[in-house]
């Protein structure tokens, strides 16, 4: 079991992690402005069958990988450190948009909704490396399997995603419009993301991990 400090810090970088720009905040965001809440749902699940996929595919290979090379640790937390100082700048380079700002996008079927959703999810390097390099700084050998660990996190990242992104389909054309006519809400989105982003790299290259 992963311990309840480590779970709830996880489980804050998850929320943060879907709270910063990426393709599925944005696809979703526009898919219910531009189709309504319905088409916002169905494409939702088939974000969610992506992310299932990728816990699993996660899961997996990093039972196999700590079990043949346990010093593959340090090379995941560099990685992990690196992507989150990524996501911070794209937050705030010149000509950054917040994923709250819609983009037109023209009505699909069902069937087509929950693949782009899937497709959207499952190709999404965002979600990847969140699994890849992220999700192992949260597991350790010393707490039991780390298949159990992994899919118990991959399972909360899982639930506060479907979440939250539920939140935003229900409620995508009030929020946009809300934050359209408040551009420095906006603007204030994206730097307080690179910070707290910007802080958590800073902390997971500094933090010392027991053998």
């Amino acid at each position: 079991m992963v311990p309840t400090g480590s779970l709830l810090l996880f489980a804050g970088t998850a929320l943060l992690m879907v709270l910063t720009p990426g393709p599925n905040m944005i696809y979703l965001v526009s898919r219910s402005i531009s189709q309504g809440v319905r088409a916002g749902l169905v494409s939702l699940c088939g974000v969610a069958t992506a992310l299932a996929v990728h816990m699993l595919a996660a899961s997996v290979g990093l039972t196999a990988l700590l079990a043949a090379v346990p010093v593959a640790f340090l090379a995941l937390k560099v990685a992990g450190a690196a992507y989150l100082l990524h996501l911070a700048w794209q937050a705030v380079k010149p000509g950054a948009r917040s994923p709250l700002e819609p983009r037109a996008l023209p009505p699909d079927p069902p069937a087509r909704l929950y693949r782009m959703g899937f497709l959207t999810c499952a190709l999404n390097p965002k979600v990847a490396l969140l699994y890849l390099s992220i999700l192992p700084q949260f597991v350790s050998p010393r707490n039991g399997s780390v298949f159990a660990q992994s899919i118990e996190l991959g399972a909360t990242q899982i639930a506060i995603s479907f979440t939250f992104n539920l939140l935003i389909a229900l409620s995508a054309a009030g929020i946009a419009g809300w934050f359209a006519h408040k551009p420095a809400w906006l603007a204030a989105q994206r730097w307080f993301m690179a910070s707290v982003l910007g802080g958590l790299a800073l902390r997971m290259m500094l933090e010392r991990r027991g053998a």
